[in-house]
């Protein structure tokens, strides 16, 4: 993974850092998350708030609610839609259920790295996102990368055939129920705080997310493989609701962008060091890992493509997958 400018990310999200102004009172702001304490995206948000202190002089901090305290990552957006969470953190192509248009951004095989991303995020089509997300009261002020999300089961994965009749534990958002039933498995929503106890009852026979994700909820615990499908690039969006940022100056707009940069350079280091280990530490836990040929699951999804091409208009996918 690359490492990404600043001044490209402030393009991106169309903010810069204001020059000084006068200071201002005393601010606590509230930031939700499903991440536990620990947790490479905590950390980095640990960071945010650090670096927030110091750019404001503690003039403005954060009050951190880790691991669903405050609702699952729909209830947060609701929150923070509201003006009753100032910020919160999830994936950025999460918000499809309130923009469809995410959908193309968020389908499997579609992304192929984190830089990906972030240049299909700069170009026309994440431009347009951007206008939609402040229209649902949400501003997108930083996106950092989570990994990139593998499948987890009771049993080796060695073909997409051995998906068929899957019991596949994926968030409720469409993009990942699409994957689930493109290759076979049964898609099966469950709340993320509640996955680990769906994993060890046999509620669900596997579950898919990034290497550090599924180190870090010990989902290795109570899985027996793990298969690289490298599906989806999964990414966290830092989002502040709009409510909550048309009452910030210049100034602590300028800080928070910049506080936000502090928190991705954390995390996105974290995950990578992680990923670039993690297959080794899984096969001393005693795991089978397996590389199934991809072919067949970027075959799959195919169909779905279409659907989107046939919703969104002709080439809709083409525009994001020929983003150089």
């Amino acid at each position: 993974m690359k490492t990404v400018r600043y001044g490209f990310l402030a393009a991106v999200f169309g903010t810069a850092l204001a020059a000084s102004a006068p200071s201002q009172a005393a601010m606590e702001l509230t930031f939700g998350m499903q991440d536990a304490q620990g947790d490479n995206v905590y950390q980095g948000v640990e960071a945010m708030n650090k670096k927030l202190e110091e750019l404001s002089g503690g003039a403005m901090t954060m009050k951190l609610f880790p691991s669903s305290q405050l609702g699952d990552f729909k209830a947060m957006t609701a929150q923070v839609q509201a003006g009753e969470l100032d910020l919160t953190v999830n994936g950025y192509p999460d918000m499809s259920y309130l923009i469809p248009e995410l959908k193309l951004i968020g389908e499997p095989y579609v992304i192929r790295d984190y830089d990906h991303l972030l240049k299909a995020i700069a170009s026309p089509y994440g431009q347009e996102m951007a206008k939609k997300f402040d229209e649902n009261g949400v501003k997108v002020v930083d996106v950092w990368y989570f990994g990139t999300r593998q499948t987890t089961a009771n049993k080796p994965i060695e073909s997409m055939d051995d998906m068929k009749g899957l019991k596949l534990r994926v968030p409720n958002v469409d993009f990942l129920i699409d994957y689930a039933s493109a290759v076979g498995a049964t898609p099966s929503p469950v709340a993320f705080a509640e996955v680990y106890l769906a994993l060890q009852t046999n509620q669900v026979d596997g579950e898919e997310n990034p290497l550090p994700t599924i180190k870090s909820q010990k989902f290795y615990e109570v899985q027996t493989s793990i298969a690289l499908t490298s599906h989806f690039v999964a990414s966290k969006a830092v989002t502040v609701s709009k409510a909550t940022w048309d009452k910030l100056s210049a100034e602590q707009q300028g800080w928070l962008v910049e506080a936000a940069k502090a928190g991705r350079e954390v995390t996105n280091k974290l995950m990578a060091d992680d990923e670039a280990n993690l297959v080794a530490f899984f096969k001393e836990k005693g795991l089978t890992v397996t590389e199934p040929d991809l072919a067949p699951f970027r075959a799959a999804m195919k169909p779905y493509y279409e659907k989107l091409d046939e919703k969104f208009g002709a080439g809709a996918i083409e525009k994001i997958t020929s983003v150089q």
